[in-house]
C-alpha cells in the first residue's frame, strides 16, 4: 500500500472545546428573523449563506461567558472568525470560504471588533478509504449511502492527487467536520493565533492521528 496516514500533514480544525470555564457570551440575536423555514439553523443543507435580510445581530452578554476568540462555533451551522483571522484564511485558500460581516456589539450598545460568520464550502472527496483506519457506516439517509465515524480512535490518508492545491475543505462523508494542511496551520500561527498554552479558539488534531 503506498499511501499511509503521515503525521504532520493533514489536520482536524474545530473551535476548541477544552478551553473550560463558561465558553463564549455572544448572542445571535436576530437568527430567528434570517432563518429559512422549515431549517432550525441558518446554515443551508448544502453550505454557503441563504439570501439575508439583513446583517447578523451579535451582541456580547458578559452574563453568559466570556468575549469570543479568534474562532468560535455554534452560530446556527457556521464559524464566528475574527478579522485578523479571516485575513489570515483568505491569503491562504480564498476559494474555500464564504464570510458575512456581523453586526457586533458590545453589552453598552457600542460597535465591537470586526466579526464574521465563516463557512467552509470546498468538498472533495480526497479520503484515501483503502490507506485509512477508521468506522465506515452505511445507511441509505447519509450522502452517497456511507459515513466516517472517526469518534474512538482514527488515522486518515489523503489523496494529494484530489487534494491538489486546496489547503482546507470538508469530505462529503464526514459531515461538517473540517480539515486543513500544514500550510494552513503553520500560516494561522505565524499570525500570533493560537500556539503554546493559548489557543485562541482554534485546536489542531493531526489527521493521522485522531
Amino acid at each position: 500500500m503506498s499511501n499511509q496516514p503521515a503525521r504532520g500533514h493533514f489536520f482536524l480544525l474545530m473551535p476548541d472545546t477544552t478551553r473550560g470555564g463558561r465558553g463564549h457570551g455572544v448572542v445571535f440575536e436576530n437568527v430567528k428573523r434570517l432563518r429559512t423555514p422549515p431549517r432550525l439553523i441558518l446554515r443551508p443543507e448544502g453550505g454557503g449563506f441563504p439570501p439575508l435580510l439583513e446583517k447578523p445581530l451579535l451582541v456580547y452578554s458578559p452574563k453568559k461567558g466570556e468575549p469570543p476568540e479568534d474562532l468560535e462555533g455554534g452560530m446556527s451551522g457556521y464559524w464566528l472568525v475574527s478579522d485578523r483571522l479571516r485575513e489570515v484564511l483568505i491569503s491562504i485558500d480564498p476559494s474555500a470560504f464564504e464570510f458575512v460581516e456581523c453586526d457586533y456589539r458590545l453589552a453598552d450598545g457600542t460597535a465591537g471588533p470586526r466579526y464574521f460568520l465563516c463557512d467552509v464550502t470546498r468538498v472533495i472527496d480526497a479520503v484515501d478509504e483503502a490507506a485509512s483506519k477508521f468506522r465506515m457506516i452505511h445507511e441509505d439517509g447519509y450522502p452517497g449511502g456511507k459515513f466516517y465515524d472517526l469518534k474512538g480512535g482514527s488515522s486518515l490518508a489523503f489523496r494529494r492527487d484530489v487534494v491538489g492545491s486546496a489547503h482546507i475543505f470538508r469530505t462529503p462523508y464526514s459531515g461538517n467536520l473540517v480539515f486543513c494542511d500544514r500550510a494552513l496551520r503553520d500560516a494561522v500561527l505565524s499570525a500570533g493565533i493560537g500556539g503554546g498554552d493559548e489557543s485562541r479558539g482554534l485546536w489542531f488534531t493531526d489527521a493521522a492521528d485522531i
